[in-house]
């Protein structure tokens, strides 16, 4: 059998490209951040492309980058956006593209975590607040039915968090 893609899914802030690193250097496997391979591709920023192309057209960029990171015959630690998850096709492309790892922010953290982001097209609002738990209520039960694991990335270091994270995907294993 193929050694599997680990997808991580989850809120922005909750530390998937940060956590990604982490499982990209224990298992020796390139990490992807969709976000970061969406700009490098367009050569212009998360937020340029949704003042552009709006909310719609960057998810379609997205749905495309999904489906062609998925097909990479190496497996990869995968970072996807904190949205991804709002689009059907996408849902089906995760569900059956690895080992999904839902990681887990409660809204404060995230509120810490993105508090001196400016590069968040969904933050760029008054009431970040109030954002984030309506994102956090509409996209949660999302994140949970795709997760294969669940996993609480805490407040603690980056480093900690994934070892108790390689812990419980091997035990998967």
């Amino acid at each position: 059998m193929r050694e599997q893609h680990l997808i991580l899914i989850g809120p922005m802030g909750a530390g998937k490209s940060t956590i990604g690193r982490q499982l990209a250097d224990h298992y020796r496997r390139p990490l992807v951040d969709i976000d970061s391979a969406i700009e490098q591709r367009c050569g212009a920023d998360i937020s340029w492309i949704f003042d552009v192309e709006g909310e719609s057209g960057f998810r379609r960029r997205e749905t495309a980058m999904l489906e062609e990171v998925l097909a990479s015959p190496e497996p990869l630690v995968i970072a996807t956006g904190g949205g991804i998850v709002t689009q059907q096709a996408n849902r089906q492309l995760l569900a059956s593209g690895g080992l999904v790892i839902y990681l887990m922010a409660s809204a404060g953290q995230i509120l810490r975590r993105t508090r001196n982001d400016t590069s968040r097209p969904l933050l760029q609002v008054d009431n970040r607040a109030e954002v984030v738990e309506r994102i956090l209520a509409e996209r949660e039960p999302l994140y949970s039915e795709l997760a294969d694991l669940s996993f609480h990335s805490g407040d603690g270091s980056a480093g900690r968090s994934a070892a108790r994270l390689i812990e419980q995907i091997e035990r998967l294993r």
